[in-house]
């Protein structure tokens, strides 16, 4: 039975409130398994016609006594090739009859279980060279895979292989030339095991020429007229950005300007939510037109932290109001009741991709009446569309520009876009809306914090402060075991999922920062605490390095971790940025060498692909740097405090280290900086005058550090 398309929320609201304590464990005529499931991912899937087990020793159990291979289905809730792989296949009587006879079917949502995606990723990658959800793995019944593949349709066309034909090729195999599954299980396993090997050879990495060479790999694959990287489809990338923010200096500021450029054409496009806020998840189309339309925690957090370090670089409010705005969207859609944010908004609304989004210039003018001719100019509406007959709202002309070839004055045309994009928004609240799936996943929930800590001091707002002092709170809270171990997310009630090592740095990162932005030292009290945790869990005491998922939580079977940074930094390279910054503040250099140990096996990859490893560079080079350390002292109350880390923070200081003294005397900070210790200053201007001679504050913004 297929699950109704028009409301998938209310659909999954459904599933939620039913009553399952009178349902057979195998979830009786209406339902499968996945009935008793939390995930809104695997609630989706209910009702399938296949015979779906979640993960777990009874899905094996069965493979291993009826001698069945598995199907390892791994996605997401909001996933539309998910969607469309599970109403064309999943629900299908034929399909489903194949599969219930052939095989034992195990669905996996990535989010609750990273550490089964990235090692069933890894594999996909080695086996066809790529990766995507939905990732249908076929393995035995000990969990070794013997193919992969990704979204398919039931039957050949266009060129693709069909579902059908393939489980039928698979079931046949599995029961006549069992030898050749095992060969494949054992020669994938062998090149799994000899990947890792390779990865930790020891290496010198030159850091100055992988920089270099990264550069020009960046430069080469910029696009300067539409900003971003590559062609289609386009991905924000904000490690990329981020790099490139940190490269811009006085003698070169093209990386600077790149990166600038993208967010300005970003902030243009179709990807960036005209009427809500908020970023998609990339666009199909160099120009950044048509997105993808899921919006995602993560990608929130770090655009929004490349955003700040723009405004950082340029005090140019431009960027500070696109972080206001993903805060804004952020707060408003993706904040639970208990205090922390939900995962992900679905692309897909009463089946559609994009309908919650999407517009009929007929419908723009019949709301907007008189105002509907300079709206649609502006926002580049069409009677014909710009998107699959309709239209996605962008801006593909600046605004001055916009008012200057129009011959408008700017500020009463600003102020009629903006009742009208008020107005389109309250006609937009009216429409069904995309799911959203509710789980708070303890890493993503950590970047957020990170983002609202960093623009509660650098735009000194202090309510942002104060929402990410109640999410660490909430996290601290309610997503931790009575001993202790932290929970990888929380749906009404903690996962019994125990926490994996990006779970543990993002949110140690984002204490870290909540700490340097309020000098509040219950928050580096858990950031130790944290750290703690993390070397008893993520270190392997043989090798020293550093592992996905904690020893004391199940392994997948072959240690083989993904060390690149993606859409999200690499666990790794983060781990080692916080272990450094505590050695700093803490003055434990023994954490240094622990920071040294977690990038080392991404160093032979480095000197092969520097730009998937741009965050670990980072590190690297900050290991061959010295710190600089702000050493703020006085009474817990001191209101010059607040000032001097607005001008520590003004501007992003490289391997700055702010440490935390408690004093009666007079409020004061001292610099180290360049082995030189400066006497303690009293004032922030004194603050930054000093800032300013020592070079830790850039010449063209001199007068922004002295202001």
């Amino acid at each position: 039975m297929s699950p109704p398309i028009n409301d998938m929320t209310a659909y999954i609201v459904e599933l939620t409130a039913i009553d399952k304590s009178s349902l057979p464990f195998d979830g009786g005529e209406r339902f499968n398994r996945l009935i008793f499931a939390r995930s809104p991912y695997l609630l989706q899937h209910a009702q399938n016609r296949v015979d779906w087990y979640e993960w777990g020793e009874a899905a094996f159990a069965k493979a291993c006594s009826e001698n069945l291979p598995i199907l390892l289905s791994i996605g997401y809730a909001t996933c539309h090739w998910c969607h469309v792989m599970a109403h064309e296949s999943f629900e299908d009587f034929d399909v489903a009859a194949l599969l219930n006879r052939h095989f034992v079917c195990i669905k996996v949502d990535r989010e609750e279980r990273p550490d089964i995606d990235d090692f069933y990723m890894t594999v996909s990658q080695l086996l066809t060279g790529s990766g995507g959800w939905p990732l249908n793995i076929f393995m035995a019944p000990d969990k070794r895979p013997f193919m992969a593949v990704t979204y398919l349709p039931k039957r050949k066309r266009d060129g693709m292989s069909g579902l059908m034909e393939l489980l039928a090729n698979i079931a046949a195999i599995w029961k006549q030339k069992p030898d050749m599954i095992e060969k494949n299980c054992r020669e994938i396993m062998a090149e799994l095991n000899t990947l890792k090997k390779n990865s930790f050879a020891v290496n010198n990495p030159d850091i100055s020429s992988i920089s270099e060479r990264a550069m020009h790999q960046l430069s080469k694959l910029y696009d300067p007229i539409n900003g971003g990287f590559g062609s289609s489809p386009k991905f924000p990338m904000p490690i990329y950005l981020h790099w490139l923010i940190l490269k811009g200096d006085e003698d070169n500021g093209e990386p600077l300007e790149m990166a600038l450029h993208t967010l300005r054409k970003m902030r243009g496009g179709g990807i960036w939510d005209q009427l809500g806020g908020g970023v998609h998840r990339y666009s199909v189309d160099p120009e950044w037109l048509a997105p993808h339309f899921e919006k995602m925690l993560y990608d929130q957090a770090m655009l929004a932290l490349v955003l700040l370090e723009a405004f950082q670089a340029t005090a140019d409010p431009f960027f500070s109001g696109m972080a206001d705005e993903i805060f804004t969207f952020a707060h408003r859609e993706l904040l639970s009741t208990d205090g922390a944010f939900c995962s992900a908004l679905d692309a897909d609304s009463e089946g559609v991709e994009g309908k919650f989004y999407v517009w009929d210039k007929s419908e723009i003018a019949e709301c907007l009446g008189a105002g509907s001719e300079l709206f649609c100019r502006y926002f580049d509406l069409s009677e014909d569309g710009n998107f699959e007959g309709s239209n996605i709202l962008n801006t593909p002309v600046a605004f001055g520009d916009f008012c200057l070839r129009s011959g408008l004055n700017p500020g009463e045309t600003r102020q009629l876009l903006d009742r009208a994009r008020s107005t389109l928004f309250d006609l937009r609240e009216s429409r069904i809306r995309p799911l959203r799936d509710d789980k708070i996943i303890t890493s993503w929930n950590g970047l957020m914090i990170a983002a609202l800590a960093r623009a509660g001091i650098v735009c000194e707002k202090p309510d942002y402060l104060e929402r990410a002092a109640r999410v660490a709170t909430f996290l601290l809270t309610s997503l931790r075991r009575k001993d202790g171990r932290l929970l990888r997310s929380y749906l009404n009630i903690p996962s019994e999922i125990p926490a994996f090592l990006e779970d543990y740095a993002f949110l140690t990162f984002g204490l870290l920062e909540l700490y340097e932005a309020t000098l509040d030292t219950k928050w580096l009290d858990n950031c130790s605490m944290l750290v703690e945790n993390m070397l008893q869990l993520f270190r392997d005491p043989l090798t020293g390095e550093f592992i996905l998922t904690g020893l004391d939580a199940e392994q997948m079977p072959a240690r083989v971790s993904s060390d690149h940074d993606g859409v999200t930094p690499s666990a790794f390279s983060v781990t080692a940025e916080i272990l450094l910054r505590m050695a700093w503040i803490c003055e434990r250099p023994e954490l240094a060498e622990y920071a040294r140990s977690a990038v080392t096996g991404v160093q032979q990859e480095l000197e092969r692909n520097p730009l998937n490893h741009l965050g670990s560079l980072q590190i690297l080079a900050m290991l061959e740097s010295e710190p600089v350390i702000a050493t703020c002292s006085g009474g817990t109350e001191s209101p010059e405090l607040a000032g001097f880390l607005r001008v520590l923070k003004r501007h992003t200081i490289p391997n700055l280290a702010i440490r935390r003294e408690f004093s009666q005397e007079q409020a004061t900070v001292s610099i180290c900086a360049n082995m030189t210790c400066h006497p303690a200053v009293t004032t922030p201007e004194q603050l930054a005058s000093l800032l300013f001679r020592e070079g830790l504050c850039p010449e063209k913004s001199r007068n922004s550090c002295l202001d």
